[in-house]
């Protein structure tokens, strides 16, 4: 019997990408569970065991900078099932700190894993979707893809420039029968925050003008995490617009995001700019 649907994940050895791997599976889709460390595979495992799906996933080793992984990885899963029905691009790095202080490498790594990985991937699945005449690529964003928010510069211009892309590609794919989905998660109980809060620390100089701002800014953060949404119930959301027929563009998900996005759209930005700045000098 033919499996229901097959399914690539990218960035799937915790957080959002290794939940959406296994609510795939639980939906009975094959999901291939992209990685750049197989050594990492465990928690992953683990979980599959627990929920009873382990046969419907396969693990293969894919860094999303790295062309020939990409070509390697689509090859394999082609030659065992001629077809990829769903992709979600979830691999990503979550690189913070005040734009002053943060360095070149900072940018360009955030670009090339967040940016550059999503549309390589993309790219090499393409063809075969648009030959199907179907498909759904799902495209991990996040509110700071919708809202600059401080101390976030590098992750920020990743996720505005996946939410571009986006935008360009549901275009261009639409007559072809494959939707473009744009997942705008807000504040979920990943470990994308401690990274992000290690990474900016580790970007603020010792005595650093901005020394009392990342202190606010982080006292924020930790507000925000303590009352964070369940992560699964956002790859059970992931799971579920897989299943819808004609998926719309974005899905902006979790706890404050959308007052975030609807703020933005109708309150004038000086007002905005005035109440985030007052918060940032407290």
């Amino acid at each position: 019997m033919q499996p229901k649907q097959i399914a690539l994940v990218t960035g799937t050895t915790s957080g959002i990408g290794m939940l959406t791997v296994v609510e795939l599976a639980k939906q009975g889709c094959i999901v291939f569970a992209g990685m750049r460390d197989l050594s990492k595979k465990s928690d992953l495992e683990e979980l599959a065991i627990t929920q009873n799906v382990q046969e419907y996933i396969d693990y293969v080793l894919l860094d999303v900078t790295n062309d020939d992984f990409i070509k390697q990885t689509i090859a394999y899963i082609i030659e065992r099932y001629g077809r990829i029905d769903i992709l979600v691009n979830n691999a990503g790095v979550s690189i913070g700190g005040f734009s002053e202080e943060t360095l070149e490498e900072d940018w360009r790594l955030s670009m090339e894993t967040n940016f550059f990985g999503t549309l390589k991937v993309t790219r090499a699945v393409q063809p075969y979707m648009r030959k199907a005449r179907s498909g759904q690529i799902i495209n991990i964003s996040s509110i700071s893809g919708r809202f600059g928010f401080p101390a976030h510069g590098p992750y920020t211009a990743s996720k505005f420039a996946i939410n571009g892309f986006s935008e360009s590609l549901r275009l261009e794919m639409l007559p072809f029968g494959v939707y473009v989905v744009l997942i705008e998660p807000g504040a979920f109980k990943t470990n994308i925050w401690s990274k992000n809060v290690e990474n900016m620390k580790l970007r603020t100089k010792e005595n650093s003008p901005y020394e009392k701002f990342l202190t606010n800014i982080l006292h924020f953060t930790d507000k925000l995490v303590t009352g964070a949404s369940d992560p699964r119930k956002l790859a059970s959301k992931i799971a579920r617009i897989t299943q819808i027929r004609q998926p719309k563009l974005r899905y902006t998900l979790g706890k404050g995001s959308f007052i975030a996005v609807l703020g933005k759209a109708i309150v004038p930005w000086k007002w905005l700019e005035k109440a985030i700045v007052q918060q940032m000098r407290k």
